[in-house]
């Protein structure tokens, strides 16, 4: 028994055939589902966003954020590899630290893939509207906004996250698959604005390099400017490979699928958004996007390719809900998981015999996501997401180096390098990042915590099977 409750076994326990996940991803899958999560709306707007902050320097932030997420992928996989079960850092904070920590990390992973899921079918719901609009199809706009938006309803918000439900009910390795072929689509669109884009390179767009210098500080508008305080925002633009995590138990080998399926995903974005962020620099002057809603889309038509951007909105529409997907596949497991441990209703973690999906939680987490979006404000609520995502990856941070002090000689699939400085970049940075973040934000992440100790200990503690 841990200071902060039991302790759950590293080694999957055994599961009945009600409550026990199919492996049937392998590597590619988790990769596809990995990139998936990670390239969608973030390198279509914060590439602008980060720009107006850091000008040209907003390469150096994407290599910032993209080592600090680094850092906890590498924490990620070592967990990941070593430990076979379903829950992400939910789990391993169980395993390393004890009940009452994993709850709070589990609590916070609600909050994060609740919140984008929502806030990207919302997004989609844009880009799908100003697509019908196009073609002639007007969307009324009390159903294409809700009532903080005008409306009444975000009816094709609501339709998307049905639309990937269904998807995820289907089966696993089916919506992996569909996943995987958006991804390619995706991915192709990015590879399109980099050959447009290159033939009009010139260096002398990014000189000054870092007009607002290296480190945060207060601009003349009271904004925080520099390449710090742009990494700070563009961080948010890489989380999402924590999603692949969720998938241990449904891995074909976990100790290297769960590996290149984190590592993998995450190198790979790293590359993408520095290489689409240097093109489009070096294609445009920056302040030609900054703070644009749609950079990319932006330097094409700058560039006379009009064609080549509605094709490029286009594939959004199509390829964004492999967003959706990723959270909404990683929202569920979280769910299953701390059902199965019986901190929340344990019918939750019944999967189906034939699919192998849990379907009571995949609807019920639909459904919780769908009314986010239709009719919540999440202008307000978004930043949340944030906050919930840096405590889990603090907490995957501390689970690593915990274990590697108290079970220096368990078998690792896979070990992370230098892991004392690895294990300290994700928790410093992550801690530096949550620092910066609005105090209402703050406020409103420790007020769902305090919410969520509550339900803990009147409800779940006294139920669940590690304290039995």
């Amino acid at each position: 028994m841990s200071f902060w409750g039991p302790l759950k076994s590293i080694e999957a326990p055994p599961a009945d055939a009600a409550h026990k996940l199919h492996r049937t991803l392998g590597w590619p899958h988790l990769v596809a589902l990995g990139v998936g999560a990670i390239v969608g709306t973030g390198i279509l707007t914060l590439t602008g966003v980060g720009a107006a902050l850091a000008g040209p320097g907003v390469i150096l932030s994407f290599l910032i954020a993209g080592a600090v997420c680094a850092a906890a992928a590498l924490a990620y996989a070592e967990l990941a590899a070593m430990i076979p079960q379903s829950g992400s850092a939910y789990t391993y904070s169980y395993v390393a630290v004890g009940e009452t920590i994993a709850w709070i990390v589990g609590w916070s992973l609600i909050l994060e893939y609740s919140v984008v899921c929502s806030t990207v079918a919302v997004g989609w719901s844009g880009y799908f509207t100003g697509f019908m609009d196009g073609i002639g199809w007007t969307i009324p706009k009390a159903l294409a906004g809700g009532p903080d938006a005008g409306g009444l309803i975000n009816l094709p918000a609501v339709g998307i996250i049905a639309v990937v439900a269904g998807l995820l009910l289907v089966g696993t390795r089916e919506s992996a698959t569909l996943n995987a072929c958006l991804v390619a689509l995706k991915i192709a669109a990015l590879a399109m604005f980099v050959a447009v884009t290159l033939p009009h390179f010139d260096a002398a767009n990014f000189h000054p390099f870092m007009p607002d210098g290296f480190f945060q500080h207060l601009g003349p508008d009271g904004t925080k400017r520099g390449v710090m305080a742009a990494a700070s925002i563009i961080f948010f633009a890489f989380y999402g490979f924590d999603a692949v995590s969720t998938a241990a138990e449904e891995a074909k080998n976990p100790g290297r699928d769960m590996t290149i399926g984190i590592v993998g995903s995450m190198l790979a974005c790293v590359v993408i958004y520095m290489g689409v962020a240097a093109c489009a620099i070096g294609a445009v002057p920056v302040a030609s996007f900054a703070n644009s809603a749609e950079p990319l889309a932006l330097v094409l038509r700058t560039l006379g390719s009009a064609g080549t951007a509605k094709i490029f909105g286009a594939v959004a529409v199509v390829a964004l809900p492999t967003v959706i997907l990723a959270f909404l596949f990683g929202q569920t497991r979280i769910f299953f998981v701390m059902a199965r441990d019986r901190l929340l209703p344990e019918r939750l973690g019944r999967v189906h015999p034939k699919s192998g999906v849990p379907v009571a939680v995949t609807i019920g987490t639909a459904i919780i996501v769908a009314i986010i979006a239709a009719f919540l404000p999440l202008a307000e609520i978004a930043a949340l997401a944030n906050a919930g995502t840096l405590c889990a990856f603090v907490a995957v941070g501390a689970s690593m180096l915990i274990l590697r002090k108290r079970e220096p000689g368990r078998e690792r699939a896979f070990r992370t390098p230098l892991a004392p400085l690895v294990g300290a970049v994700a928790i410093l940075g992550c801690l530096y990042l949550f620092w910066n973040l609005p105090l209402g934000t703050q406020v409103r992440f420790f007020a769902w915590n305090g919410l969520g100790l509550l339900v803990y200990f009147l409800y779940a503690r006294r139920r669940s099977v590690a304290a039995a």
